[in-house]
């Protein structure tokens, strides 16, 4: 049965509308964004569909379109739905973080870094600009794959830097192994860009590695 033969105090758009978003589950929620489920089937269905197949949001969230698609229902529209709701999140936090105060602690920053690099299934090297009192400037990804010497090019940051006219500089990357325990290739590419970055009067404040559940400051550890 489809969503139009609902009661309408049953149907999650009227729900969202009259009680808010909060007041929807998770799967009502996903069948606002898709809008319909295949034919005769509601959108609620597939919504519950999906969560099941990949056991939670996160999951699905973070899963790539060959995934979503094989979903009986899904195609390459409703995967975009999905992808465009997840980076409206994320812009969100963003902007949040550029319109917020200045930031005094590695987790303002955590936070937002973990929505963006958390549950990616490849590294992803990215820089936060700031301006002289620490306020965001903008968020730059910069160089993916393994992080090491040979990827992360100390140029290419300051060159990013100067272009956004920064007083500062958070470096960030995930590991996707989930564990966030910097490696010792970690430690030496943070000295190497401090090093290059002090040359042009630009301060690397820290270096956050994002793991699964969990963010680890390299200024915390006393390694910057």
């Amino acid at each position: 049965m489809t969503i139009r033969n609902w009661p309408q105090q049953e149907r999650p758009r009227e729900k969202l509308l009259r009680r808010g978003a909060e007041g929807l589950s998770d799967a009502e929620l996903l069948a606002v964004l898709l809008g319909s489920g295949p034919r005769g089937t509601s959108a609620v269905a597939l919504g519950r569909a999906l969560l099941r197949h990949f056991d939670g949001l996160r999951r699905l969230m973070s899963a790539d379109r060959n995934e979503v698609c094989q979903v009986t229902g899904m195609g390459p529209a409703r995967y975009a739905s999905l992808r465009a709701a997840l980076e409206l999140s994320r812009r969100h936090h963003l902007e949040q973080l550029q319109r917020g105060p200045a930031l005094s602690d590695p987790a303002d920053a955590g936070n937002f870094l973990q929505v963006c690099l958390r549950d990616l299934g490849h590294e992803l090297f990215v820089c936060l600009f700031l301006d002289n009192r620490h306020r965001v400037i903008c968020y730059e990804p910069l160089f993916r794959g393994t992080i090491d010497g040979a990827t992360v090019h100390p140029r290419e940051v300051v060159r990013q830097a100067l272009a956004c006219d920064a007083a500062a500089v958070i470096l960030a990357h995930n590991h996707p192994s989930g564990v966030a325990e910097p490696s010792d290739a970690d430690c030496r590419i943070t000295r190497r860009l401090a090093d290059a970055l002090s040359l042009v009067d630009i301060r690397v404040l820290d270096h956050l590695i994002v793991g699964d559940g969990d963010c680890v400051s390299l200024a915390q550890r006393g390694l910057i």
